[in-house]
């Protein structure tokens, strides 16, 4: 395969996710709209000037990483409620799985949250990241039928081109073992116009690509993670809660501020294993019971 598979915006959700089965990631055009777009990078200029240069191969020396996208930019919030991006994220995120409760079987369906969000900045004259998978923050095992921990998107903020650092993928690699590992010849750049997304899998092989060209390549970046799983940007300490307080409720959960099923993330109040959200919602919030689910057991049994 030479390039990765683009679809128009109006494709369905369906079809992106049999991309994505397939070749491990796919593009989709048109992504954001020229508004979106350009809002975005109004509200992230300022905030990039002031970001310094990465201090290792990893990260960059001449690439500009900026964290806790949240509290920049109200488009991060549209990146993640994006039809296509949370449509890919539920697919291979909330998956249900069953278990034994006592003599019965539960099914729970896990749900997700934002691991990660920055934007990318690759300047000319840096050199290709090292080929990696995203899920290999919580050193995920790849036998055949695993299940995928990550859901990641690339939202272009300028072009991406081969020549300016665009993405590269090795396609098909999320359906390798853990025996095999990734070749530079086996990769291909992200080439897609401004405001369009690429949305991969974590079990995909993937990195920042060299920056031979005479502008720079930016792009918004997101993670969404099983729900059960570390994020991997502390988000905990990136936002405070009185930033958190000012964010929609379903982006206050997606930060962290919920349970995973069947109770991860609980938070102790009055003796009740509780979801924190009522914690953002001032006196007198109803509190949930994050266990309360197995009061009666056998309404859930599969």
């Amino acid at each position: 395969m030479s390039t990765l598979t683009t679809l128009d915006a109006t494709s369905t959700v369906e079809e992106a996710i049999a991309v994505i089965e397939r070749d491990g990631g796919v593009i989709i055009r048109d992504f954001f709209d020229s508004a979106t777009l350009a809002e975005l990078r109004s509200d992230i200029d300022t905030a990039m000037a002031a970001t310094p240069w990465g201090q290792d191969d990893f990260s960059g020396h001449r690439t500009k990483r900026l964290y806790g996208v949240f509290q920049h930019t109200r488009h991060a919030a549209t990146a993640v409620r994006h039809p296509h991006y949370a449509g890919i994220a539920s697919h291979f995120l909330e998956v249900p799985q069953t278990g034994f409760f006592g003599e019965d079987m539960l099914e729970l369906t896990p749900n997700y949250t934002v691991g990660v969000s920055s934007i990318i900045d690759i300047h000319p004259g840096e050199g290709a990241q090292p080929l990696h998978r995203d899920d290999g923050v919580w050193q995920w095992r790849h036998p055949e039928g695993y299940r995928q921990a990550r859901v990641q998107i690339m939202v272009a903020v300028t072009d991406f081109t081969a020549e300016n650092g665009g993405t590269m993928v090795v396609p098909g690699s999320h359906l390798w073992g853990d025996d095999r590992g990734p070749r530079v010849d086996e990769a291909v750049p992200t080439v897609m116009s401004a405001g369009s997304a690429l949305i991969w899998v974590g079990g995909t092989f993937h990195g920042g690509g060299t920056n031979t060209s005479d502008s720079n390549r930016i792009g918004l970046t997101i993670g969404l993670d099983l729900g059960f799983l570390r994020q991997e940007e502390n988000a905990y300490l990136t936002y405070p809660a009185e930033v958190v307080k000012t964010f929609d409720e379903d982006i206050q959960r997606l930060l962290g501020w919920s349970v995973c099923p069947p109770g991860t993330g609980f938070v102790e109040h009055e003796g009740v294993m509780a979801d924190p959200i009522f914690m953002l919602q001032g006196e007198g919030a109803e509190v949930a019971n994050s266990f309360a689910q197995f009061d009666d057991a056998s309404k859930a049994t599969v």
